[in-house]
């Protein structure tokens, strides 16, 4: 049995690792530390973690997580660099997982232009169907004992728009995208604008003109996959549901390209994937669809009018956007099943 500790258990990315691994057969696990809820029941935070109700949210510190096989990180930006510079380097045998911001940028500049936190360097980027010039991330995931887990919507996007760059289908200085999130994406701290009274039956924009911190990171997967510099707009908005994140992402065509080159790249891309399906001819995404699961659900046109991809991708933020990329990536670190503890159903209605 893997021994595994989670940091930032009382949050709503920890909450969701502590219901994925338990269902993981080869997972035992160990300690649940948090902030101000240290001390306070599970059950307390998280009712729907019934069978560990009883069990109590451990102090943050290095003592507290060391001796496991396994630390996931589930902390704010900012706070992951210096608890996992306390946990040793990449050279000891703990993999080490971070949900936050703090490892997925390569470039410093980047960083320092949409955060306000000291650039603490890259770990191997999680997102094992993403796909690079040399294959896909996954192979750069396997034996990894340090892995940052991609931003919920990078996950969406990229894994959207990542085909259609690799293929050569698509131009890099053309892309927009607008992506409505359900407000879990948040974060579990108490904001006005995310009251009730405020969020239902309301949809606002957010991170309007270039300001979101994820744009840098889909950036930065897009040019990996097309071998060049790629530059998007995104306007990310935030939509009355709890979770869940619906991406239309466009890019202009290059001449010539057809609906039916487009979707042979992206059937030979994720035909084998166990998570990302490309949905049969007519059928869209919806965040329903996939509420619960680690699936991405896609589906692409290309309007010939406006010479224009259009791919639009459901997931849920808080399963495939983080937790359960996060034992993704923990699987394939540990060369277990990649799919081990990883629900492929949906919840319905």
């Amino acid at each position: 049995m893997v021994k595994v500790a989670v940091a930032g258990a009382s949050g709503y990315a920890g909450g969701e690792i502590i219901r994925l691994l338990m269902q993981h057969p080869q997972v035992s696990i160990g300690a649940l530390a948090a902030g101000t809820q240290a001390g306070q029941p599970v059950g307390s935070v998280h009712a729907h973690l019934s069978p560990l109700a009883d069990r109590l949210f451990d102090e943050t510190s290095v003592e507290v997580l060391a001796g496991h096989d396994v630390v996931f990180l589930a902390l704010p930006h900012g706070a992951s660099a210096a608890l996992a510079a306390q946990l040793g380097d990449d050279s000891d045998n703990t993999v080490v997982i971070d949900c936050g911001a703090d490892f997925r940028l390569a470039d410093e500049q980047a960083w320092n232009s949409f955060y306000d936190t000291e650039f603490a360097g890259t770990w191997p980027y999680g997102m094992p169907e993403l796909l690079r010039a040399d294959g896909k991330q996954r192979s750069h995931l396997r034996d990894a004992r340090r892995v940052a887990v991609p931003g919920c919507y990078p996950t969406a996007v990229s894994l959207a728009l990542a085909p259609a760059f690799a293929a050569a289908l698509v131009e890099s200085d053309d892309v927009v995208i607008v992506a409505a999130s359900g407000t879990s994406g948040a974060g579990k701290s108490l904001k006005p604008h995310l009251l009730g009274a405020e969020v239902m039956g309301s949809m606002s924009p957010y991170g309007v003109g270039g300001v979101h911190r994820h744009t840098p990171e889909i950036e930065q997967n897009l040019s990996l996959a097309g071998g060049e510099p790629v530059r998007v707009s995104f306007t990310p908005t935030l939509a009355p549901m709890p979770r869940g994140i619906l991406a239309t992402c466009t890019a202009r065509v290059k001449p010539g390209v057809t609906a039916e080159q487009v979707r042979a790249a992206y059937v030979s891309a994720y035909g084998d994937e166990q998570f990302v399906h490309v949905l049969p001819a007519g059928q869209w995404p919806s965040t329903s669809a996939v509420m619960g699961s680690n699936n991405v659900h896609l589906q692409l046109a290309v309007d010939q009018r406006a010479r224009r991809l259009v791919v639009t991708s459901a997931v849920d933020n808080l399963t495939k956007g983080t937790a359960g990329a996060a034992v993704q990536c923990m699987n394939l670190a540990l060369g277990l099943d990649e799919t081990l503890g990883l629900p492929t159903v949906g919840v319905a209605p």
